[in-house]
């Protein structure tokens, strides 16, 4: 007699059933309700809260999405450089510092960058002090940069640090051999990273962008701390629709909107991997 599979069925569902109800209840749901609400008009449904926002805050999601791949591109050439060093670096006492440092801004949450950072970039802020301290500026010539220069500054030093240890994984799981034989016919540090090293952590290196990216699109804190002023981030129009007009509507049409670039973004690089395993 064939031994019955329900029992062992039935406990793998116990098994996973705890962690099903979390992404269903934090993620399903949510976005269930937000795609529903996103069409819902006091009309009926449709697409005006759509045109609503699109009428007012068109310069905003334009304004967020250059942010955001600034500050990707700055995250991804940051952590290449990092990582690099720590790979190819030949002064142990600078790796190890390195090592050290760099990951620190890893248990710093968002809200506490934003904070740190509107003391630290404001015109009498710490940064402008100590440059004057240092007879490199004059009170005259200090300057705030809590705009958009401060939200870039705040995403790439908070998020620097994960593709860092990503990409530093990578590069040290490879095989050395080439490295040394690159390095044994003369090829400046630079060359080995950039044409060897790098292209064969791509498709990690590639990861940590796009996570990194749809973690910077959500986050509200940094926005609301650092820039108070328009153009602004999407996530800061969405509060202050809900808290002033209490118009949800609108508020979840910039979600799904946030939400479509962000997919299309993860449809690119879902698409690369398929090309490359493919090969």
């Amino acid at each position: 007699m064939a031994p019955s599979r329900t029992a062992p069925s039935l406990a793998g569902l116990m098994l996973v059933a705890p962690a099903l109800a979390v992404v269903v209840l934090l993620f399903v749901v949510p976005l269930a309700s937000s795609i529903t609400g996103s069409f819902a008009t006091p009309e009926g449904p449709g697409l005006g809260n759509f045109r609503k926002a699109f009428e007012l805050y068109w310069t905003d999601m334009v304004f967020s999405v250059v942010i955001i791949l600034i500050s990707t591109a700055l995250i991804v050439l940051i952590a290449v450089a990092i990582a690099g060093y720590l790979t190819l670096g030949n002064n142990p006492l600078a790796v190890a510092l390195l090592r050290w440092l760099y990951r620190w801004p890893l248990f710093v949450p968002f809200i506490v960058v934003g904070q740190i950072l509107r003391t630290f970039l404001a015109k009498n802020g710490l940064m402008n002090s100590i440059l004057i301290n240092a007879e490199l500026l004059t009170p005259l010539q200090a300057v705030s940069f809590l705009d958009w220069r401060g939200i870039v500054i705040a995403f790439v030093w908070k998020q620097m640090p994960f593709v860092t240890l990503l990409t530093a994984g990578a590069m040290a799981s490879l095989d050395r051999s080439t490295i040394e034989a690159a390095r044994n016919l003369g090829a400046s540090r630079l060359r080995i990273l950039l044409e060897i090293v790098v292209p064969q952590v791509a498709s990690t290196l590639l990861v940590g962008a796009v996570l990194s990216l749809v973690t910077m699109m959500s986050v509200l804190s940094v926005p609301l701390m650092i820039n108070a002023q328009s153009p602004t981030m999407i996530t800061a129009d969405m509060a202050f629709r809900i808290n002033s007009y209490g118009d949800y509507g609108v508020a979840n049409a910039l979600g799904l909107i946030s939400l479509a670039f962000t997919g299309a973004v993860a449809w690119i690089y879902l698409r690369q991997t398929m090309r490359e395993n493919a090969r």
